[in-house]
């Protein structure tokens, strides 16, 4: 299968939404990924630096007991510089054994959830993208994201799929409760798996040549590609949360004594 190479994202979001983005590289051994977050605009600073505010990606993985923080961005009001503690951290770097290969079609522990490392409450939105790239970095749009296997956790109850903003590419999920400071939300992922149907799309080609004997290539399809599953997890204030996620996200939704649901 294709070798690895370290896949680094760069999402961007609005300080109405801070915003925490990961990218999951897996192939035939697993290296890792980075965390990368980031806010876009310096506009809203002055209307929440009078609160201590974050969010921060967890992660559980492999055969660990404890959570780990694996990448965050945290404002502290109390930091007379103004700046923000952050960190990019690796994933899955605990999802195999150290000396074990990658097997296609093995279903591997990948836990991820959201904690709240602020002292306001906020409403959770979760972007999961899933994709494949060549050896150059640039997406395959030909071959099919379905193999990706990111299962997805409590769909339904704590988490909505939102069916109108999803793409084949792209689900996007919203936590239907209120994320008090501290609290962390349910999973939205638990495994990790790719499907061992990867090993059998195949393209066949033949050529015949001047003495009339024909040749028959068989090109496995995925071979030399790799596979990226992003997730951008951003998050809104409580106060006006309607409003605020409809400026912020585009997206109609109920908010009812702190349960959220999708306007349809």
């Amino acid at each position: 299968m294709a070798k690895i190479k370290r896949f680094i994202t760069s999402p961007r979001g609005t300080m109405v939404t801070f915003v925490l983005a990961v990218a999951l590289l897996l192939f035939s051994s697993v290296g890792g990924a980075r965390a990368a977050l980031a806010y876009y605009s310096d506009t809203y600073v002055s209307r929440v630096q009078m609160y201590n505010i974050g969010v921060t990606l967890e992660e559980r993985n492999g055969e660990e007991d404890s959570w780990k923080s694996v990448s965050w961005r945290n404002y502290d009001s109390n930091r007379s510089d103004g700046t923000w503690d952050e960190s990019r951290g690796q994933l899955l770097t605990g999802i195999k054994g150290a000396k074990e290969e990658l097997k296609i079609g093995k279903e591997y522990t990948e836990e991820l959830r959201v904690h709240n490392t602020g002292e306001i409450n906020q409403y959770v939105r979760v972007n999961v993208y899933r994709y494949w790239i060549d050896k150059d970095g640039n997406k395959l749009r030909n071959l099919s994201p379905d193999l990706i296997r990111l299962h997805l956790a409590n769909i339904g109850t704590d988490w909505l799929v939102d069916e109108e903003a999803s793409t084949p590419e792209r689900t996007v999920l919203y936590y239907t409760k209120l994320l008090e400071k501290d609290a962390t939300t349910s999973l939205f992922a638990d495994s990790l798996t790719i499907d061992g149907m990867v090993a059998t799309k195949v393209t066949q080609t033949s050529s015949t040549n001047e003495a009339g004997l024909t040749t028959i290539t068989t090109t496995y399809d995925y071979d030399g590609t790799q596979f990226c599953v992003e997730a951008k997890v951003d998050a809104v204030q409580e106060h006006n949360a309607q409003d605020a996620i409809w400026s912020a996200w585009g997206r109609r939704v109920t908010v009812n004594d702190g349960s959220l649901s999708l306007d349809r």
